[in-house]
Parts: structure tokens; sequence; C-alpha cells
């Protein structure tokens, strides 16, 4: 797990010319959540609750990092098809997205207001990088930050194969949900 933040740091300060300045938010307990579910099919939905986001105030840089074993589904048979035949986490063990606030500057909101901001950055996933343009909600209350996005994304767009067999009981689209209360370090 210290490796796993080291390299997730190391990332954030590639992007930053000067780090000593940064002005650092971040957690280890992010969510994110999915669904894939269609109609009349078994609900197929995960949790994550141990995502790591970084976000430098400065520069409107972005780093996340999540273990792709640390899926929790409600029915294990589906968590084990997930990591073994879908997903392939022990070849492809972490999704990680970097990107940055479009016209971001943290000025523009402040205690007790929310502001959206465009994060346009990569989600490599599965071995694929795949460029990704989403809304990111920042609310300020005292020392946190909260963040929060919800976005579409196709399995196929990562070299997903998903068994004609099973084919019409998985959405197209996943839907993605991330949520993160981010501390000031």
């Amino acid at each position: 797990m210290k490796i796993f933040a080291i390299s997730l740091l190391a990332l954030m300060s590639i992007s930053s010319i000067n780090t000593t300045q940064t002005e650092r938010y971040q957690t280890r307990t992010g969510t994110i959540s999915f669904e894939a579910s269609v109609p009349t099919f078994e609900p197929i939905q995960a949790v994550n609750k141990s995502t790591t986001v970084v976000l430098d105030m400065k520069t409107g840089n972005i780093a996340a990092l999540a273990l792709i074993k640390g899926f929790r589904f409600p029915i294990a048979l589906m968590q084990e098809h997930f990591n073994e035949n879908y997903i392939e986490s022990d070849d492809y063990p972490q999704a990680v997205l970097r990107g940055t606030l479009s016209d971001f500057d943290s000025n523009r909101f402040s205690q007790n207001t929310s502001t959206t901001f465009i994060l346009n950055g990569t989600l490599e996933l599965h071995g694929q990088k795949k460029i990704i343009s989403v809304p990111v909600l920042l609310s300020q209350s005292g020392d946190n930050i909260q963040l929060e996005s919800n976005f579409d994304l196709k399995p196929a767009d990562f070299n997903i194969e998903i068994p004609s067999v099973v084919s019409n009981k998985i959405a197209q689209e996943v839907q993605i949900s991330v949520k993160a209360i981010l501390n000031k370090k």
C-alpha cells in the first residue's frame, strides 16, 4: 500500500514544476462505484472505498489510483468473474486517472459553494489509455474539499471483452460515480 501511495504522489510531482510550493488535498478513502445493470437481469454493481485521489490547488492537476481488487460486489461470484474474466486484475491491478481541471482557479469557489469544472485527462484501465473529459463538482467546507463526478465508460473502449453468452445482461455503457473528501496535506 505504501508503494501504491508513493507512486501516486510521484505522478503528481511529475506534473508540477515546483512541488515545494504546491498546496495539495488528498484522500485514500475515496469511493468509486459503478453500475452495469440492464433491466430484467440481476443488478451488476460494485464499490471501491479505498481510492487515492490527489488535487493540486495551484495547478488543478488531479491524479487518482484505484486497486481493481478493491471493488466489492454484493455477489461473490460476480466479483470473481469481474477480476478473473473481464478486467483481469492480476495482469492489470490498478486504474489510474491523470488530468487537469480546465479553467481551474482555486479562488472560483469558496466556503459552502460548489463549482463544476471539466477534467481533461487520461484514464488507464485494463492496459488501455483513453483520453476523457468529465465534469467534476468541487465544494469546500472547512478544511476539506468534496469532489464528485458522474460519467459513463464503455468496456469496449478499454478492450474489455464481454462474452456473447452474457452480453445482453451487461450494459454497453457503465455508469461511474466518484466521491471523495480531500484533506489538506
